[in-house]
Order: structure tokens, then C-alpha cells, then sequence
């Protein structure tokens, strides 16, 4: 790629949109609700009655509103959306270690018979989801992170030109 083609390619920033951190963030937003359905869909016992899960679902709620917010902000190149996006993405991570491990390591009493909370392979997919999620929404961030500076030094270029 020529130094013209780059010049013309961060040109075009000032007019289209950030569609690939946006869409990321979107994608994270789609594996947080994965993970979600597939704990809800869960009933064994009462091990899922707490208020444990109520909190889980009222940060869910306040997680997709503010990564929906987030994935419009950075297809602006607004770079303050990429912290918060790092700071939910990494939240993501540190949720493996809150429900999916403790229901892991769970028994609970079903018509007289222990029954393993979450198993192996719910365990593994519910891990996996919240990781890709995370993933997802930092891959967002470092990527908006990385256009708006290419952005701002393509913009310092062109006022030194027109002044």
C-alpha cells in the first residue's frame, strides 16, 4: 500500500463510519445473551433461586444497554466508549469466576437424588461465551482506539496543510 493509498484511506475516516468496532461490540453483546439463556434455561432445584441470579440479571440488562451505547460511540470514533468497553470486557473475564464456577462446584437435591448444578459441558459453553465475549468487547476498544489516533493524526495533517 502506497503513502497515497493510506492519505485516502484516512481520509475516508472523516466520512464512514467505525462499522468493525462497532459490530465487535455488537458480538459481544450476542455471547453475553448465549451465556445468559443458557443459565436461565437451567432449573435444577432451587440452586438457581438466589439473589445471586437477580443481580446477574439486572447486570445484564445494564451491561447490554451500556455496551449498545458503547458500540455507537466508537462507530463515532469517540475514544472514551474504548475504556468503558475494556472495563466491561474485562468484567466479562472476572464472571467466569462468579456463577458458572460456584454452580460448577454445586450439588443440589432433586427428588431425593444429588445432581450436579452445572455440568461439564454447560460449564465449558457458558466459559466459553462470557471469554468470546470479552474478547469481543476489548477487540472493539482497541481497535476504535487504534483509528481514532490515526484519525486525530490525519486531522493534525490536514490543519497544518490548510493554515
Amino acid at each position: 500500500m502506497t503513502a497515497e493509498d493510506r492519505a485516502v484511506k484516512r481520509d475516508r475516516m472523516r466520512f464512514i463510519k467505525n462499522s468493525l468496532s462497532a459490530n465487535l461490540a455488537l458480538l459481544g453483546i450476542l455471547f453475553n445473551v448465549f451465556y445468559f439463556v443458557s443459565i436461565c434455561k437451567s432449573d435444577v432445584g432451587t440452586w438457581y433461586y438466589t439473589i445471586l441470579i437477580g443481580a446477574s440479571i439486572v447486570y445484564n440488562l445494564v451491561f447490554m444497554l451500556a455496551v449498545f451505547l458503547s458500540s455507537e460511540g466508537v462507530k463515532s470514533y469517540k475514544r472514551g466508549y474504548s475504556y468503558l468497553l475494556i472495563i466491561l470486557g474485562v468484567i466479562q473475564a472476572v464472571r467466569v469466576f462468579i456463577i458458572p464456577m460456584r454452580a460448577h462446584a454445586a450439588e443440589a437435591t432433586v427428588n431425593g437424588a444429588a445432581v450436579q448444578v452445572m455440568g461439564d459441558g454447560q460449564f465449558y459453553r457458558v466459559t466459553a461465551y462470557l471469554i468470546l465475549s470479552a474478547i469481543c468487547l476489548i477487540a472493539s476498544a482497541a481497535v476504535n482506539l487504534i483509528r481514532c489516533r490515526e484519525l486525530a493524526e490525519h486531522l493534525k495533517t490536514l490543519d497544518a496543510q490548510g493554515a
